[in-house]
């Protein structure tokens, strides 16, 4: 029986799963991937903030090639903007309305969809899902890479669903993605009244000459296939408003996103050494959220290239535009793309996804999926 990607998506928005995510939203999956032969696997790990975290590895078949398709059921908070319930999952002038609709509940529905359609004989399918993507991956895809090794289980390639097209469903493939690395840096002072300055250490100004001292810093120029690494600042604090004292530490928090001529690690230690220079005793703290990574031509590309051609009648970019995905560990197993809905609606109020493209992406992942396995 053929599984409709719109009602299934709906489905799966209709349980909120704001991350990290657990429980119900993977029973709705799970009931529909066991009618059509998969053994599903599901575990929760982790304790808050970080989790806990359900993570789910579905598997069909036997043999080579081994087909991974890679997504995520948690959400983002729903936030202010909507018309109407963030997860009733309603339709409105062709348009599917939910948390989840863009990003990334419809894609696993469409590949659901899909799958109901191909028969599962001549190889092996899987679906890695996680309920922690849109957090810090704690307890995320990086144990699923564990479960799978401890099982030896390695896929040929991955396709995540996440969205990547821009104007037009079909118009951009990411074949790779920047790395990102999250810092605050700390410098501490004396608190104290700002008409006794000499009784007090003001943090303030050495911040200044560090943030102004990492603004100037070039990167890179960027490379054939990523854009240049940007560094840029988004939050200063200190923890006093009052306008009369000098506090007594003061944060900058910044975020790099970066290409492959650099390293998470090589970044951090930058940091650290012109924090150093410009206030001696400066401290830094740092989250490597993934590397910078890219796949080469391959099966994977051709694969996925000519199914979005045959559907759409569109030429993809390849890009490595735009934010991180969980290919950035999934890349450690095999080649890896991610392609999915436009990106025009994701994370906003009112997030959506026009039911024309659920179902055309669909056919696409068929088509990628038929190309595979006849």
């Amino acid at each position: 029986m053929s599984i409709d990607p719109i009602a299934l998506a709906q489905a799966l928005i209709n349980v909120p799963s704001i991350t990290p995510a657990s429980g119900e939203v993977f029973d709705v999956l799970r009931r529909e991937l066991e009618p059509l032969g998969f053994t599903v696997h599901r575990w929760v790990m982790g304790e808050p903030p970080d989790g806990p975290t359900e993570n789910m590895v579905a598997i069909r078949g036997t043999g080579s090639p081994h087909f991974g398709f890679a997504g995520h059921l948690d959400v983002v908070p729903p936030g202010e903007g909507w018309s109407s319930d963030p997860f009733g999952g309603r339709i409105e002038d062709g348009r599917l309305i939910g948390r989840g609709a863009n990003d990334m509940k419809s894609a696993i529905a469409a590949f659901v969809s899909a799958l109901s359609r191909v028969d599962g004989a001549g190889g092996t399918v899987s679906l890695l899902i996680t309920g922690d993507e849109e957090g810090y991956a704690t307890w995320g895809t990086p144990r699923i890479i564990d479960w799978l090794a401890e099982r030896q289980i390695r896929p040929d390639m991955i396709l995540i669903g996440e969205p990547t097209s821009v104007d037009r469903l079909g118009d951009t493939v990411k074949i790779g993605r920047r790395g990102s690395v999250n810092m605050w840096i700390d410098v501490h002072g004396i608190q104290g009244h700002v008409a006794y300055p000499h009784r007090a250490d003001n943090p303030v100004p050495k911040l200044a000459r560090i943030i102004a001292a990492l603004d100037s810093v070039h990167l890179d120029d960027g490379t054939e296939a990523f854009p240049p690494s940007n560094l840029e600042f988004t939050a200063v604090s200190t923890p006093t408003a009052a306008s009369n004292v000098i506090p007594a530490s003061a944060t900058a928090q910044l975020n790099i996103r970066f290409n492959d001529l650099q390293r998470g690690e090589e970044l951090v230690r930058m940091v650290e050494e012109v924090a150093g220079r410009e206030a001696p005793g400066a401290t830094v703290r740092a989250r490597i959220s993934g590397e910078a990574f890219l796949t080469p031509p391959g099966p994977l590309y051709d694969v996925v290239v000519a199914a979005i051609q045959e559907e759409t009648g569109l030429a993809p970019e390849l890009s490595t535009s735009g934010g991180t995905s969980d290919g950035r560990f999934l890349i450690k197993l095999c080649p890896v793309v991610d392609f999915g809905l436009p990106t025009a609606t994701m994370h906003k109020g009112g997030e959506s996804a026009a039911v024309e493209d659920i179902r055309a992406l669909s056919r696409i992942y068929e088509r990628v999926l038929r190309k595979l396995f006849g």
